[in-house]
C-alpha cells in the first residue's frame, strides 16, 4: 500500500488556483452548487483516491458511489504501478535507445543514437533515409519528436550542425502507414495504444484498446483524440476524445478528412495484440504496460513502451456509457492487487 506520506505529498502539491479553476468548470457542466461539489470531492479524494482533475474528467458528480469504485484514479493508478511494475527496470522504457535494442524485432525499423554515434554512422544513415524522425531519448507526449528532412539543408554538415541544437538522440526510419489510418490522418502515424497486464502465472493479457488519430497539421498524434477499439471485433467502438473528460471535445468523425469512427475496422487490431503479447514477455518484471503501435502496410510495430501508463484517456465518459471504470477488469485477471 501506499504510504501516509505520498497521500500527504500529493496534498501539499495541490494548486489551489486551479482546483478553483476545476470547481468553476464542474459547476458549469453539472449545474450543481460550488458548495455541494467542492464536499463531493473531498468525499472522492478520501474514499476513491480521486484527485480533483480525476473528478472533473470522469464526470464523478454524475456518478453513484458504487460506480466511482470502479474507476481507476490518480491514486490507484500510483498503486497499479508500485505493484505491478519492479522500478529497476523502468530505465528500458524510459530510454529510448535501450528500448529500442531490446525490443528490436518489434520495433521493426533501424535507427541511430546521434550522441553516441559517429559523424559518418549519421551520414550513411541520412543517406539511406533522407527523411528521419527524431526524438529525445527520454521524454513522452510525443514532446520534442520532430520528422526532418535532411535535404532541406545545404549540404550534411549544416543537417548535422543543426542536430546539436535539437533535443535530437535518436534519428529513426520513419515507418510507412497503413492506408486505412492515412485515410483518416494522414500526417502523423496514428498510434494505437494497447495495455497489457500479466496475471500471477505469467500470462499476459491485452485488457484495453485505443485508436489515437493525429490533427491540425502534427507530425505526431499526441494532442489529438483517442477512440476506444472493442477488444473482440477490432472496430472503433465510441467517439473520439480530447481533452479531459465531460468538457472534453468528442468526434464522429476526423474533422479533416470527414472520415467516419464508429464502427471502423482497426487495420490487423489482432496481429498488434498477439505481438504486445509477446513483447510484455521480454520484461515479465514490468507486467503493466502501455505499447504505442504503429500500423503499417507490412504489419503492426512497436513505437514505444510506457511504464507508467496514464490512467484517464481509457476511463473517459464519451467511451465508458456504462460508467464503469477499469478496476473490475484489473482484479478480474489480478485478484491479489487490493487498492
Amino acid at each position: 500500500m501506499l504510504s501516509l506520506k505520498y497521500y500527504l505529498r500529493v496534498l501539499s502539491g495541490m494548486r489551489w488556483s486551479k482546483f478553483s479553476e476545476v470547481l468553476d468548470r464542474a459547476h458549469k457542466a453539472s449545474g450543481k452548487s460550488k458548495m455541494s461539489l467542492a464536499m463531493d470531492m473531498v468525499h472522492c479524494a478520501r474514499k476513491f483516491g480521486a484527485g480533483y482533475y480525476d473528478y472533473m474528467t470522469f464526470g464523478f458528480w454524475d456518478l453513484t458511489d458504487e460506480q466511482r469504485a470502479t474507476y481507476v484514479t490518480r491514486i490507484i493508478s500510483k498503486k497499479l504501478v508500485t505493484f505491478f511494475n519492479d522500478e529497476s527496470y523502468e530505465h528500458i522504457f524510459n530510454n529510448k535507445d535501450e528500448f529500442n535494442t531490446l525490443f528490436a524485432e518489434f520495433v521493426k525499423r533501424e535507427f541511430v543514437n546521434y550522441r553516441t554515434a559517429s559523424k559518418e554512422e549519421v551520414r550513411a544513415f541520412v543517406e539511406k533515409y533522407p527523411i528521419v524522425f527524431s526524438k529525445p531519448i527520454a521524454g513522452s507526449c510525443g514532446h520534442g519528436c520532430q520528422k526532418i528532412d535532411s535535404r532541406d539543408y545545404p549540404d550534411f554538415d549544416a543537417f548535422y550542425e543543426d542536430l546539436k541544437n535539437k533535443d535530437a538522440w535518436l534519428l529513426e526510419k520513419v515507418l510507412e502507414q497503413h492506408p486505412d489510418n492515412a485515410a483518416v490522418y494522414p500526417l502523423a502515424m496514428n498510434c494505437m495504444r494497447l495495455i497489457t497486464l500479466l496475471d500471477a502465472k505469467g500470462v499476459p493479457h491485452v485488457i484495453f484498446a485505443t485508436q489515437k488519430f493525429g490533427l491540425n497539421g502534427r507530425v505526431v498524434d499526441n494532442y489529438g483524440f483517442g477512440c476506444r477499439v472493442d477488444l473482440e471485433t477490432g472496430k472503433i467502438c465510441s467517439p473520439g476524445v480530447s481533452g479531459d473528460g465531460s468538457l472534453a471535445i468528442t468526434y464522429e468523425e476526423h474533422p479533416m478528412t470527414h472520415v467516419k469512427l464508429i464502427g471502423r475496422q482497426v487495420p490487423l487490431f489482432f496481429e498488434a495484440c498477439e505481438m504486445v503479447k509477446k513483447a510484455a514477455l521480454k520484461v515479465p518484471q514490468m507486467r503493466y504496460i502501455g505499447w504505442d503501435i504503429g500500423i503499417t502496410p507490412d504489419g503492426p510495430a512497436i513505437i514505444e513502451g510506457n511504464n507508467y501508463c496514464a490512467h484517464d484517456f481509457w476511463q473517459l465518459p464519451a467511451q465508458t456509457p456504462e460508467k464503469r471504470g477499469m478496476l473490475p477488469k484489473i482484479q478480474e485477471i489480478c485478484p491479489e492487487f487490493q487498492p
